[in-house]
């Protein structure tokens, strides 16, 4: 990944155990194969076409989504516990730190998903256990992320705005998806305060995420338009800015759907007037970057562009405006809605299975998992561009 830094230091070698060997240079990225596939499976289960069979693919995925968290989290705990070098490394390294709000939206998407359609095969009991751990984790570890990794851009990666990607969203992203997941757990919280605190929550959760976001979001237009189009590698990224838009859209529906008979009256019908007046613009917006995100890809593409973990960009932000759209069409009953998530739907599951396909193949063949290329002998300057594990 392109970004300034500093040259990191290189750790002395150490033997390691031979069962963490192939973990080292295993990256907070990976997490985004879990939102990916979690996203596939909520997504299609509030499809306003439902042809049969679909909520059990749905479940089935959606149960993938759970093993592949489990192995990452097993996984990346044997990293930090033999690899602590490359761990601190990771977070020293402005192109890899933001990956860590893919922890957070990968425990949320999971939390969410089993309230949407785990409960089909977990049971409601167990399916209402497994979001509150969760999504309680994943809060916690996203607003974790989105304040310490902006510090530790500030205050030890000193990037400049030259360098600026959508990455740089990933962070403050994550209490967005908090506050779109959150409204499922009102139900089943005991009536009165308990709801309406949870409400609340996640409206400020949401407004949190949003104006970080809209911080954010112009530095990265910026530096597209005056820096030139991004690297091949990181042209997939691109997508990541349809993630806050799509989120938001669900998130503000959420609360719509929830807020009856747990906020006052007045309360509750200004969530649904909400929902929509800031929803169908925003989701318009989302339609616009969607065509500007997918002109620089058919470029990126000519110019050589092959595949890197990057391109799982293309899968969790067009589901949350899969989602988004969901939203809009319960709202208005609006057969374009309908339409524009069913398209867009087509769009997540082509995009999820080249994803996952290559995903697969570059694991069989251990280069996803390989070092990245030696850097020069030669010192650099403070201002030099490195490779970030990311984008292998």
């Amino acid at each position: 990944m392109v970004t300034a830094a500093q040259p990191l230091p290189r750790a002395t070698a150490h033997p390691h155990p031979r069962r963490a060997a192939g973990v080292r240079h295993l990256g907070p990225h990976w997490y985004a194969t879990v939102m990916g596939t979690a996203i596939v499976a909520t997504a299609g289960a509030a499809l306003p076409l439902r042809p049969p069979g679909l909520r059990t693919v749905c479940t089935a995925v959606w149960a993938l989504s759970l093993v592949l968290l489990l192995a990452l989290l097993g996984a990346r705990a044997l990293h930090w516990r033999h690899h602590r070098d490359q761990a601190r490394a990771h977070l020293l390294d402005p192109a890899t730190a933001p990956f860590y709000g893919c922890l957070a939206m990968a425990l949320l998407a999971v939390g969410g998903g089993a309230l949407t359609v785990g409960r089909d095969w977990i049971g409601i009991e167990a399916a209402v256990a497994l979001d509150t751990v969760l999504f309680t984790a994943g809060t916690v570890v996203g607003l974790a992320a989105a304040v310490g990794v902006p510090y530790l851009m500030a205050v030890r990666h000193r990037v400049e705005p030259r360098q600026a990607t959508p990455v740089w969203l990933l962070p403050v992203v994550a209490p967005m998806v908090s506050a779109a997941l959150g409204p499922l757990l009102v139900p089943h919280l005991p009536a009165g305060p308990a709801r309406e605190t949870l409400l609340f929550a996640c409206l400020a959760l949401f407004g949190l995420s949003l104006l970080a976001t809209l911080v954010m979001l112009p530095v990265v237009f910026a530096r597209i338009l005056t820096a030139g189009p991004l690297p091949p590698a990181l042209t997939p990224t691109l997508f990541l800015v349809l993630g806050p838009l799509g989120q938001s859209t669900t998130a503000v529906g959420m609360f719509a759907d929830a807020a009856p008979g747990v906020v006052p009256a007045l309360c509750s019908e200004g969530f649904g007037v909400l929902a929509v007046l800031y929803g169908v613009p925003v989701m318009g917006f989302a339609l616009f970057w969607s065509g500007l995100a997918t002109a620089h890809v058919l470029r990126a593409r000519r110019h050589g562009m092959g595949f890197a973990m990057t391109w799982w960009a293309f899968t969790f932000p067009v589901g949350t405006c899969v989602t988004g759209a969901e939203v809009l069409a319960r709202l208005t009953g609006l057969a374009v809605c309908d339409g524009l998530a069913v398209g867009l739907y087509g769009v997540l599951v082509a995009a999820w299975v080249t994803a996952a396909l290559h995903t697969a193949r570059g694991l069989v063949s251990g280069e996803l998992l390989a070092a990245p290329p030696a850097a020069p002998a030669a010192p650099r300057p403070a201002t030099a561009r490195t490779r970030s594990d990311a984008v292998r």
